[in-house]
């Protein structure tokens, strides 16, 4: 019988030390000792103006990773947008979503303030980023603009640069498209080696157009229309009259963006003079019907 009274005596015991009554010696009864409150969990995002080793589609947490602009680097983070609206709605958003046309579009604005000017303009690619499926469904609503630096008009897979691309295209970059001389396989374009304007050549970069309102199959089934866009870009280049002789002057050729960019909401179409009879050896920007004549 005592044997059970002693248990329960000091149960009892246990019971007012648990509950407060006894404080310890030695203790000021604050079990946090002052600790500082934890923090709110943060939403990750990637940082704006950062330079990447690699380029990926999909950006996550655990794998981030980002170099000084002055090393090797493969891309540049030139901003870091957030879908809003009906675009942060529903499922992540996919190619050929009304939402990544409209995160590209504020992508290109972001860029020409970045560089000074339109990246398509140049040897140039943009590549847009988004969280993870399981992020986005945490409540991730942000997409990331990479620009990369590109080997020429033909291979656009990025390469390594150092040095950051913010006012790139101010001034006399080497980075913008001029001459070339394109090379031939029978009447079929192999690819375009760039020159310098003095030197002998057949082509030049004369601008960009934006085509809104087509689907892909649409443009490549619509060649003509590309052409007569990049014939018009080519008489305001050269100062010609855009009327029935134009052909005689020059004939045009034109490079669109991927079907992937296409359907991402890139629609700059890059066009190229491009003179069939005769070498140029200089550049034809306003040389008017006299430089570029009738033949």
């Amino acid at each position: 019988m005592r044997r059970w009274l002693a248990t329960l005596a000091l149960a009892g015991a246990a019971a007012m030390v648990l509950s407060g009554c006894v404080r310890p010696g030695g203790t000021d009864g604050d079990i946090t000792n002052g600790w500082p409150a934890l923090r709110a969990p943060t939403m990750f995002v990637p940082a704006t103006g950062a330079c990447l080793p690699r380029i990926t589609p999909i950006v996550q947490a655990g794998t981030y990773e980002t170099v000084d602009c002055a090393r090797n680097h493969l891309a540049e983070a030139v901003h870091v947008g957030t879908f809003t609206g009906s675009d942060a709605r529903g499922r992540r958003p996919e190619p050929g979503s009304a939402a990544l046309r409209t995160a590209r579009a504020e992508c290109d604005q972001r860029a020409r303030l970045v560089l000074g000017g339109d990246w398509h303009t140049a040897r140039l690619t943009m590549n847009i980023a988004l969280p993870s499926v399981s992020a986005w469904n945490g409540g991730a609503r942000w997409f990331r603009c990479d620009l990369s630096e590109t080997d020429s008009i033909d291979n656009t897979r990025p390469v390594n640069r150092t040095g950051s691309l913010r006012g790139a295209l101010i001034g006399d970059s080497p980075l913008v498209h001029r001459c070339f001389d394109p090379k031939l396989i029978g009447d079929n374009l192999n690819y375009m080696a760039p020159v310098l304007c003095t030197e002998p050549h057949r082509a030049e970069f004369v601008g960009v157009y934006i085509e809104r309102d087509m689907s892909w199959k649409e443009f490549v089934d619509s060649s003509a229309r590309a052409h007569q866009r990049c014939m018009e870009l080519i008489a305001s280049f050269a100062d010609v009259p855009n009327n029935a002789d134009l052909p005689y002057r020059a004939g045009s050729i034109f490079y669109p963006p991927s079907q992937r960019e296409w359907e991402e909401g890139d629609r700059g179409v890059r066009c190229f003079l491009w003179s069939d009879d005769r070498k140029l050896t200089g550049s034809m920007r306003g040389v008017g019907p006299q430089g570029l004549p009738v033949t």
